[in-house]
């Protein structure tokens, strides 16, 4: 049986992982994908990258760097997760692990929608992080595709730089508190235009909104509904931790994205440094 588990495969599950086995501590790795890292085309902000690499070739760097130190990994999605007497029990696609501690490390969920021409823009002028990549839009229109805070917190970050933002929310209603310098368009959206580069985005009704850029912004984090079925609060979207990175819920730690905070890979590297040696602090006092 493993001493921790670590649901997610991103930076900071990885960095976990490493801090745990060199201290010869036994960890599994859960997860099915590099989550949002994947689909960054290139990452040139993180430290001792002579050139830029893309998201998921840095991802499989960390993943390989915490197994040849001996971390187990399983490529399955984490279904379900509760805590019974004995520690955590974890359900996959592929069976179930238990553990008397888990990381929970899934990175924010950045849900998308079945919109034509979203999925092969991402990467030519379709984003998932503001902070990431808003400069590379300095004084160009671009959109938010969301109607909730976290599409409220991008579009903070693109107000300074981009030369408009607007904000379309598929339906939804315009969400308060909106920044009156937002554009907003409730329309339903039927399909992204561009060839190889992102130039508009076409409503249900055939109008189109000139963007160079959009953003998805869509949903929270992923592991908030582990942390809020277990007891641990989970406030805004990220989950509520102290300073190890300790939810409420005795054993089960958070660490990257999904609790808020700046979502770069460099946090995410520190948050999960800092969630192994809570981790390590947590057995050693409980005598596991």
């Amino acid at each position: 049986m493993p001493d921790v588990i670590i649901i997610g495969l991103g930076p900071a599950g990885a960095s976990a992982a490493i801090y745990l086995c060199r201290a010869n501590r036994r960890a599994l790795l859960v997860g099915k994908d590099f989550g949002a890292l994947q689909k960054a085309e290139k990452i040139e902000n993180y430290f001792g990258l002579e050139e830029p690499i893309s998201g998921e070739a840095l991802a499989h760097r960390g993943l390989e760097q915490a197994r040849s130190l001996g971390a187990e990994i399983l490529f399955s999605e984490a279904l379900d997760l509760s805590w019974e007497p004995e520690g955590f029990r974890l359900l996959t696609g592929e069976g179930e692990a238990s553990a008397p501690c888990v990381i929970l490390a899934t990175g924010a969920s950045r849900r998308t929608l079945p919109i034509p021409g979203l999925a092969a823009l991402e990467g030519h002028g379709v984003s998932y992080c503001a902070v990431c990549d808003a400069f590379f839009y300095r004084g160009r229109s671009v959109g938010v595709l969301g109607a909730g805070d976290y599409a409220l917190h991008e579009a903070a970050h693109l107000l300074p730089v981009a030369g408009g933002v607007t904000l379309f929310t598929n339906g939804a209603p315009v969400p308060e508190g909106m920044d009156p310098r937002l554009s907003a368009v409730t329309d339903p959206l039927a399909a992204l235009v561009g060839d190889e580069q992102l130039s508009a985005v076409r409503l249900a009704g055939g109008r189109e909104v000139p963007v160079e850029g959009l953003f998805v912004a869509l949903g929270s984090a992923s592991a908030g509904d582990f942390a809020r079925k277990l007891g641990a609060e989970v406030k805004n979207g990220s989950i509520v931790v102290d300073d190890s990175m300790q939810t409420a819920v005795p054993g089960l730690f958070a660490a990257g994205d999904c609790t808020g905070g700046l979502l770069q890979v460099s946090t995410a590297v520190g948050d999960g440094a800092r969630a192994a040696m809570g981790v390590l602090r947590y057995l050693r006092e409980s005598g596991k």
